[in-house]
C-alpha cells in the first residue's frame, strides 16, 4: 500500500473520530469536561487538516512549477529543431527555384 499525505490525513481524521466517540462512551469525567476536551480535540484536528492542506498545496505548486518549467524547455528545443528544419527547407526551395529560373532564361533564350 501506498502511503501518502492523504492517507495519513484520512488515518488522522479516523483515529481522533474513533477515539472521541470511545472517549464518550467510556468516559469518567464530568459531561462538560468531556464536552470540553471534545470541542479541543476537535480543534486539534482542524488543525492538523489545514497544515497537511498546506503541506499538499506546497507540493503540488512545486511540482507544478517543475513541470511547466521542463514543458518550456522541451518546447523551446521542438520549436529550435522547427525554425532549422524550416531554414533548410528555404534554401532547398530557393535552389529550386534558382535552378527553375536558370531553366526559364535558357528557355526564352532558344
Amino acid at each position: 500500500m501506498i502511503i501518502n499525505k492523504g492517507t495519513i490525513a484520512l488515518g488522522l481524521i479516523v483515529g481522533s473520530a474513533v477515539g472521541a466517540a470511545l472517549g464518550v462512551l467510556f468516559a469518567p469525567d464530568k459531561g462538560s469536561n468531556t464536552r470540553a476536551y471534545i470541542k479541543d480535540e476537535s480543534l486539534n484536528v482542524v488543525d492538523v487538516i489545514k497544515k497537511d492542506a498546506s503541506v499538499l498545496k506546497e507540493g503540488l505548486t512545486a511540482s507544478a512549477k517543475a513541470g511547466k518549467a521542463k514543458f518550456n524547455k522541451e518546447f523551446g528545443i521542438a520549436a529550435n529543431k522547427a525554425s532549422h528544419k524550416a531554414d533548410d527547407l528555404i534554401d532547398l526551395i530557393e535552389k529550386g527555384l534558382g535552378v527553375l529560373k536558370e531553366k526559364n532564361k535558357n528557355f526564352q533564350n532558344s
